[in-house]
């Protein structure tokens, strides 16, 4: 489904749903069971953003360590994968959706009520800040207790009335903070109005790392060297391009001329550089496009050539790489790669890595221009705010790891 299809039927659709709903469920919280001290079986709900499964990782782990809870997910189908790679939540213990067709959409919504029951899941923490389908499944998991943001006094999108834990969603820090929040919510002893009445550190943003096999990195080498028949191991050094961004929000990428001008620089700075452009495969056509007007064998349209569970060997076996504010930027922060991280409609105070990354952000007026309250959809039709950002400014700031490419050639 489209992006904009998807908003109205969470919009036509959801709003009465979500008003019934909570009719209906308020009448039955008149014969539901307590809700336990301890959760010991918890879902968490996140669909559509493949970057927030990286995000709410650290709240996850905290949440397991602090209280032994057994974690599960609900996730669309194709965004799956961002959870295999830190494995924090067991493949058994993942739920997807098909969000492709309606009818499966339809079936995988109502299987999803009897999967949480055969469950046996205790506690739901509903991860979405707009989605009042995710509030829906929340409302009718079967849940004793449900933790989710609420708008309070706040302008905000009705998403009904379905929880036990309404935390307070914080605009001032990063949205993995939030999720820290939500776990301590969780964790509560107490009840509190607004949740989390808590602080929470630098250490609970830390993020696990995974761990490359040499074997891995060396097959790795061997499929970009059947990509690029010049491509020397020993002597030249790999530099990733990602040039797309997320159909959820366009207005998020780069130029593709300012992309190509970065590229042709980083090749005449640097003669051992090896530029490969990174996407799916249905991105391959433009990163054959801007490898066309790069116009050097050095850049390689590397898009669609390796799975997604073959990221992490190729961050392992890279000096770094250039992204628009899309998932990338997250699956990178698991490695040790450091990443440039180009920002416009969101900031990087709310959204950046937490891994080895530099933001790089105009800061105009109007920017950003995609919050909580306008459902992540912007007005904006000319993302100035990256179209200032130029090849010259962002070459600076990369300056100083292709001197020390350079330097190791």
């Amino acid at each position: 489904m489209k992006v904009d299809t998807m908003r109205h039927i969470d919009y036509y659709v959801g709003v009465p749903l979500c008003f019934v709903g909570t009719l209906l469920y308020k009448i039955s919280r008149l014969f539901a069971k307590s809700r336990p001290e301890t959760p010991r079986k918890v879902l968490f709900i996140e669909l559509s953003e493949m970057g927030s499964a990286i995000l709410v990782d650290p709240a996850m782990r905290k949440l397991r360590r602090e209280t032994g809870a057994d974690i599960h997910f609900a996730i669309f189908r194709k965004n799956k994968p961002s959870l295999e790679l830190l494995k924090t939540v067991p493949d058994e213990n993942i739920y997807t959706i098909r969000e492709n067709n309606m009818l499966l959409f339809f079936l995988d919504t109502m299987k999803f009520f009897f999967w949480t029951r055969k469950r046996k899941i205790d506690a739901v923490v509903d991860l979405e800040l707009f989605s009042r389908f995710t509030a829906l499944l929340t409302g009718f998991s079967g849940a004793a207790a449900k933790v989710g943001f609420h708008a309070f006094y706040n302008e905000g999108l009705y998403r009904g009335d379905f929880l036990t834990h309404k935390v307070a969603y914080n605009p001032h820090v990063h949205i993995a903070a939030n999720f820290i929040a939500m776990v301590n919510a969780l964790a509560s002893k107490s009840e509190e109005r607004p949740y989390s009445k808590t602080k929470v550190s630098d250490e609970d943003l830390w993020l696990a790392k995974i761990t490359v096999s040499q074997e891995e990195k060396n097959a790795m080498l061997g499929i970009i060297r059947d990509s690029y028949a010049g491509f020397d191991s020993q002597k030249n050094k790999i530099v990733l391009m990602n040039p797309n961004a997320s159909e959820l929000l366009i207005q998020r990428r780069w130029p593709p001329a300012h992309y190509v001008q970065l590229i042709k620089m980083i090749l005449d700075q640097c003669p051992q550089a090896v530029v490969l452009i990174t996407g799916d495969p249905n991105e391959r056509g433009e990163a054959g496009e801007l490898k066309r007007q790069a116009d050097n064998d050095r850049c390689v349209n590397f898009a669609g050539k390796i799975s997604f569970a073959k990221l992490p060997a190729l961050y392992s076996v890279s000096e770094f790489m250039v992204t628009n504010d899309s998932g990338p930027g997250h699956f990178a922060a698991v490695t040790d790669m450091p990443t440039f991280v180009i920002f416009g409609p969101e900031t990087p105070a709310l959204y950046g890595s937490l891994g080895k990354t530099t933001p790089i952000f105009a800061g105009l007026a109007c920017s950003p221009c995609v919050s909580a309250s306008n459902h992540r959809k912007t007005a904006c039709k000319d993302n100035v705010c990256l179209q200032v950002i130029k090849p010259q400014q962002v070459f600076d700031v990369i300056a100083p790891h292709l001197e020390r490419m350079n330097a190791q050639s």
